[in-house]
């Protein structure tokens, strides 16, 4: 249990095809001890889509975290002052989370979650899932990977043929991230080859 009594935000953003992958990291890092407090963007909180229902979705959140959602800006607020997390993780990030980030926008609960814990120093984990990143979004994801206190999931292209620019966090990866960021240090490789 390499995460015992270790307090992780979860920030889910709308990727919404990711979604069950991430429950499923969830699960495993309840596993491994963490105590787990679940954040949800605009988007997942409120949009009904073909991956899932919202009621869905926060009824499995509550199953495994037993912990209240935050879904509001003012909700996520006091992880600043009150330093009460140990580390957040934005499991998937968008391309959208991923630009705000970079250039300091916080106009969602996720992105409030993610301020309040760097402005404490603490770090934050992102897990990249997004068509654009290796177009218009690679600008943003190469300043977050030079940003103290921000650590990546090691990610790949998940379609190079199909899909050329879209890139998605190795999951799988996610525990071991989160150990490592924990002592200050990034995975290695962040950039992975094909499957």
């Amino acid at each position: 249990m390499r995460l015992k009594g270790v307090k992780v935000g979860v920030v889910l953003t709308g990727s919404h095809c990711t979604i069950d992958d991430a429950l499923i990291q969830l699960d495993a890092l309840k596993k491994e001890g963490a105590e787990i407090y679940p954040i949800l963007s605009n988007t997942v909180d409120k949009v009904d889509n073909r991956f899932y229902k919202v009621k869905d979705l926060k009824s499995a959140l509550g199953n495994i975290t037993k912990k209240p959602i935050i879904n509001t800006i003012v909700g996520a607020e006091p992880i600043g002052p009150q330093k009460f997390l140990d580390i957040v993780v934005i499991v998937p990030a968008t391309g959208n989370t991923i630009g705000k980030l970079a250039n300091g926008i916080v106009d969602t609960p996720a992105l409030m979650a993610a301020k309040a814990q760097l402005r404490n120093q603490r770090p934050v984990v992102v897990a990249v899932s997004t068509n654009d990143a290796l177009s218009i979004n690679a600008k943003n994801i190469g300043l977050l990977l030079n940003m103290k206190n921000i650590y990546f999931v090691p990610f790949r292209q998940d379609d190079p043929v199909g899909k050329a620019n879209s890139v998605v966090a190795d999951l799988d990866r996610l525990i071991d991230t989160i150990v490592c960021a924990l002592r200050g240090k990034q995975i290695q490789p962040v950039m992975l080859g094909p499957v």
